[in-house]
């Protein structure tokens, strides 16, 4: 194949493949669904064999109990949202808030946990889109899990950020994480081997029916109606502390587990000339990206260089100030912008002073 040179300065150079390109966040997920690739698989199998072990090789960002809001193109069709972001627990009342003296909900301990969509958002697309069976993919993340990763200097700091809380008051957290009181040191290989062994149970849950497709939903069941739901209903009665300063007991339940599942749905599209925006749709920020982009457009930008103005920072700066104002107050909904693809009036005047 020829591929053409550009003579202009880049730090980040052109690569080319000839059978497919894997980018990711991880070597380690990149070399994973890479191998996928290279075995005949297609790229949603590639995609989700890197998903799961990113869970392994930045935890510091991501876990099974993460959420997967995705978007994506199969041949020939209009892009598709992957709607993986697990809803709020059923008892997340503002009047149990109210009656725990709180006014914002906790960000760490177990009050802000909302049902985990990662698993069966990763296991939704492979069914419908992949090719490979489970294990085919998720065994690249078994073996990491149980061999251990090497430790990024991000995961080591993190770790030792929140070592005392662990060590004082989240028991199960120093077990894992602060192996023999200390949090791991950069370039050491760390293991979960209690995440391989859910992962392994999983998979034979899943295997003790037949057919690719059986075999996964059998797995989805395992997770929200099974073993792991029952394991998260029990850890969330106990009470932990938090960023309240006070032990809370969590709201998460293993009905609530039972009542969610991913889904799929239309992406929010905004067209800009020959260019479209494709974003996921109002449960995340996708829409605001699009309603930044539609005031600015009706402002005059000004760069130097192709560097842009200090007028053009500010304008851009109070247009997002905008936007994710509208998206708190609620007044910029996903019908918004999928009818007009714009947003209100009033805010496009206001950023124009």
């Amino acid at each position: 194949m020829s591929v053409a040179k550009s003579s202009a300065f880049t730090t980040r150079p052109e690569l080319a493949g000839t059978h497919g390109m894997v980018a990711s966040t991880h070597w380690l997920g990149s070399a994973a669904g890479m191998a996928v690739l290279e075995g005949g698989g297609n790229a949603f199998d590639a995609a989700v064999a890197a998903g799961f072990v990113l869970q392994v090789a930045e935890p510091h960002l991501n876990g099974p109990a993460g959420q997967v809001p995705a978007i994506f193109a199969p041949a020939g069709e209009s892009p598709r949202v992957l709607a993986g972001q697990g809803v709020a627990p059923a008892s997340a009342t503002i009047g149990h808030f109210d009656d725990l003296g709180l006014t914002l909900v906790p960000g760490s301990g177990l009050l802000s946990a909302t049902v985990p969509g990662a698993w069966d958002a990763w296991l939704l697309l492979l069914r419908d889109y992949g090719t490979k069976s489970l294990r085919d993919v998720l065994g690249y993340a078994i073996s990491y899990a149980w061999n251990g990763i090497p430790v990024l200097d991000r995961i080591a700091g993190t770790i030792d950020a929140v070592a005392e809380l662990f060590a004082t008051h989240w028991p199960s957290s120093a077990q894992l994480w602060l192996p023999g009181g200390y949090a791991p040191t950069a370039g050491s290989l760390h293991a979960n081997r209690v995440l391989a062994r859910t992962w392994q149970r999983l998979l034979a849950e899943a295997e003790t029916v037949t057919g690719r497709e059986e075999q996964i939903d059998a797995a989805r069941r395992a997770w929200s109606h099974g073993f792991v739901a029952d394991a998260i209903d029990r850890f969330g009665r106990q009470a932990f502390r938090d960023d309240s300063g006070r032990d809370h007991a969590g709201l998460l339940t293993g009905d609530d587990l039972a009542s969610w599942e991913a889904s799929y749905e239309d992406a929010v599209v905004t067209d800009f000339g020959d260019w479209s925006l494709v974003k996921c749709g109002g449960w995340t920020q996708g829409p605001v990206l699009a309603q930044q982009l539609r005031i600015l457009e009706e402002l005059e930008l000004s760069y130097v260089d192709g560097i842009p103005t200090a007028r053009t920072i500010h304008l851009a700066t109070e247009a997002a100030k905008l936007a994710f104002a509208d998206r708190e107050v609620g007044t910029a909904t996903p019908a918004t912008f999928r009818s007009t693809g714009c947003c209100p009036g009033s805010t496009r005047r206001n950023v124009a002073r």
